[in-house]
């Protein structure tokens, strides 16, 4: 069936996490979706890609809250009843040796009849022993060593495989430093013997650069993946000369970043902000900025997506259509939006049992749960929140994940579960369970206002706002990421906060409740709905993955 697709050279996009669809459980959070986002617009603008992914049959995990804790339990999943299973199978050598790994072929039909191929990668075979067997079982899950092995699979198993299938590949993409072990088997494929000495091999260090790229999306050192060498000796034992991984990867201990950086011709980070932070992190290497955008058919609500056909033709394959959104008439944008809170208000009703008034602005917080995103700092004074909702009343919906190991992350769910319980007898109040990608629909297209308050500069680019945008719903966000290029005060949303730093900002954020953000949504119906019009039309128009792609494909992928 992937004949079908290697009559032509493409483009080989690798990444930890892909997010196909809810009912596949292959990602996390945004850095999954942005993958997924990635592959759908390929098949858009009929970009050839193919992405390779671990098939993660485990899942990442379902989500329980049971009286504010969070309780995770398998999300399971058979590739079989989504995809195809690939003829060939490949081993890669871990601890000495062979575990076999296996690819999946799942078919990515876009809207308009393009479609990209997605190789997902699984150990779970019988030539295997029994931990070799579940190395694709859990995304971002084990320890350490558990992680490396993950990486060994992905990297150079992943293209292996790609190579096995008879695809031709003209470039490849590290979404992330988890696939950048593919550049060490690029190294040894274009090796090199000295003198016809095969113990001494010279790398093609050049050649390898050309046809790599990379994009990072982590603005702190502590979050990129890094391994002890002794941890790499004993995984991948003589697979490369180590006094020339240590050349390219760090002295000390195997950072993935750094393997990545110096292996890629062109490195980008997913925003102006953050490529100038990565700068400052890795002085020496030209880091561009290409700030991410999210896909128009898969982030627009059914209401919205009917709306543009009818008023902007050709708006989902051409998203800077949406700049002429001053031609649909306001009741036609709010009758549109007043579709999709409804939508949102019986799914709250559905999964908590609150009762939302549809008449009454609803606030929404949705995204990973981390001390770095500050899902508590609304709850900073509750009573100055509490006055502020007598005096102009709103309601609050929160969703998110915390990950099975940070217990500071699933402290925070539990805290905010007693904040949200404790503002119930004046705020309708909800925290949505299991957030996966459909609930996100919801949410970003059923709210009034979508809040983001992480600490600066930790929000590397932030797509969830792009997401609202599509659906009219502005940001009320710190100014970090795609907010600094995107927020347009008054206009298109409001700051919280100013560039500087992030002190005062729960004081920020109250002001501009209070004094701003509700009063127009209460007394100036016919102003708030050209907030959304500038939400669409200045934001919407440019942060989707159509304007993205176009410029990784004309500044990355043809050089």
């Amino acid at each position: 069936m992937h004949n079908e697709f290697i009559h032509q050279q493409r483009i080989a996009y690798f990444t930890m996490e892909i997010a196909l669809k809810s009912d596949i459980p292959t990602y996390s959070g945004g850095l999954g979706v942005l993958a997924g986002d990635v592959m759908r617009t390929g098949a858009d603008i009929q970009l050839p890609l193919v992405a390779v992914s671990l098939v993660s049959r485990a899942g990442y995990f379902r989500q329980e809250i049971a009286e504010g804790r969070q309780i995770e339990h398998p999300d399971t999943w058979d590739p079989a009843k989504w995809a195809v299973p690939l003829d060939a199978k490949i081993a890669v050598n871990i601890e000495g040796r062979e575990v076999w790994v296996r690819g999946w072929l799942y078919v990515l039909e876009g809207h308009a009849g393009g479609n990209e191929p997605i190789i997902l990668l699984d150990t779970d075979l019988d030539e295997n022993r029994q931990d070799d067997r579940e190395i694709t079982h859990y995304l971002y899950g084990g320890d350490s060593t558990y992680r490396l092995k993950q990486e060994i699979v992905l990297g150079i198993g992943g293209l292996r495989m790609l190579h096995a299938l008879g695809f031709q590949i003209r470039q490849y993409h590290m979404n992330e430093g988890h696939s950048a072990l593919l550049a060490l088997e690029l190294l040894r494929r274009f090796a090199r013997s000295a003198n016809g000495d095969e113990s001494e091999l010279s790398y093609d260090i050049p050649m390898v650069r050309e046809v790599c790229n990379f994009t990072t999306h982590t603005p702190v050192e502590s979050g990129h993946d890094q391994f002890p060498y002794e941890l790499v000796q004993d995984l991948l034992r003589d697979f490369i000369d180590f006094s020339e991984l240590r050349t390219v990867a760090g002295e000390e201990r195997l950072n993935m970043t750094r393997l990545a950086l110096n292996l890629s011709e062109y490195v980008n980070g997913v925003a102006m902000s953050h490529a100038e932070v990565s700068r400052k992190m890795y002085p020496g290497y030209h880091v561009h900025a290409i700030t991410n955008g999210v896909h128009p058919h898969t982030w627009t609500s059914s209401s919205f997506a009917s709306l543009y056909d009818r008023h902007l033709p050709g708006w989902c394959h051409e998203a800077q259509l949406l700049v002429r959104v001053d031609q649909i008439p306001d009741e036609a944008i709010w009758e549109a939006h007043r579709q999709s809170k409804a939508k949102l208000i019986e799914r709250i009703n559905s999964l908590c049992g609150r009762e939302f008034d549809p008449e009454m602005p609803i606030i929404g917080f949705a995204r990973r749960m981390t001390a770095y995103k500050r899902p508590d700092l609304i709850f900073s004074d509750m009573e100055r929140l509490r006055a502020i909702a007598n005096a102009r009343p709103f309601q609050f919906v929160m969703a998110g994940k915390a990950h099975p190991k940070d217990e500071d992350g699933k402290h925070l769910i539990e805290i905010l579960h007693a904040h949200l319980e404790d503002m119930s007898d004046v705020v309708n109040t909800a925290f949505l369970p299991n957030y996966d990608m459909d609930l996100a629909l919801y949410m970003v297209s059923g709210v009034d206002i979508w809040l983001n308050t992480p600490l600066r500069p930790l929000e590397a680019s932030g797509t969830s706002g792009m997401k609202a945008a599509l659906n009219g719903v502005p940001s009320l966000s710190v100014l970090d990421g795609w907010w600094l290029e995107g927020c347009i005060e008054g206009v298109t949303g409001w700051a919280v906060g100013d560039h500087a730093d992030n002190d005062g900002d729960s004081e920020f954020l109250y002001k501009k409740l209070e004094k701003t953000v509700l009063p127009l949504y209460h007394d100036d119906r016919r102003a708030w709905i050209s907030v959304m019009k500038n939400a669409i039309g200045k934001n919407a128009s440019y942060f989707n993955s159509h304007r993205m792609m176009r410029r990784y494909a004309t500044e990355a992928y043809i050089r």
